[in-house]
């Protein structure tokens, strides 16, 4: 199963070094039941498009708690076993929880299939989409926008072979 764990590029650093993404409990995001009901799509490329979207909606939960770090969102493409990737059954149609699964353990960057990061035209766009993301989440439909403007920006392939290289950007 293909999962997509957000991250910024100091976690990313972090995986590099340590050679995995560790957690006790790793949040990463899937095509679950959940998210094909939302979809509401068959086509599996889109539902995997989706969940990577919900992974850069997350990397941005994650930069706008982190002042510190560039403002890049960050995805991991895994593949991990199906029965590694688990959905919590009571957050299922949570809007907030859709596509998204948790991985007991680390899981080594060597599984990684790629890196999706945004350019460098999208920082300001980025760092104003962390800013509003609170006032969005409270229901500001000005700062919804705004978060909505991050989106807009299509995040970067990347082979995992160019993670040294990536690492480089979080200094």
């Amino acid at each position: 199963m293909r999962v997509y764990v957000p991250l910024t590029l100091p976690g990313l650093a972090e995986a590099h070094k340590a050679g995995e993404l560790e957690a006790e409990s790793l949040v990463a995001y899937a095509v679950t039941p959940a998210l094909r009901e939302w979809y509401l799509s068959d086509d599996i490329e889109e539902l995997e498009y989706a969940a990577l979207n919900r992974a850069a909606l997350a990397s941005l939960r994650l930069l706008a708690a982190d002042g510190e770090a560039a403002r890049r969102r960050v995805v991991v493409a895994v593949d991990v076993p199906d029965r590694a990737a688990v959905a919590d059954p009571d957050r299922g149609l949570d809007p907030a929880a859709l596509g998204e699964v948790r991985i007991a353990g680390g899981v080594a960057l060597a599984k990684a299939a790629a890196v999706h990061v945004d350019s460098d035209d999208a920082e300001t766009d980025v760092a104003a989409a962390a800013e509003a993301l609170a006032a969005a989440d409270g229901g500001d439909d000005d700062a919804q926008f705004v978060v909505d403007g991050a989106e807009d920006h299509e995040l970067l392939w990347f082979a995992t072979q160019e993670i040294p290289n990536l690492v480089g950007l979080a200094d």
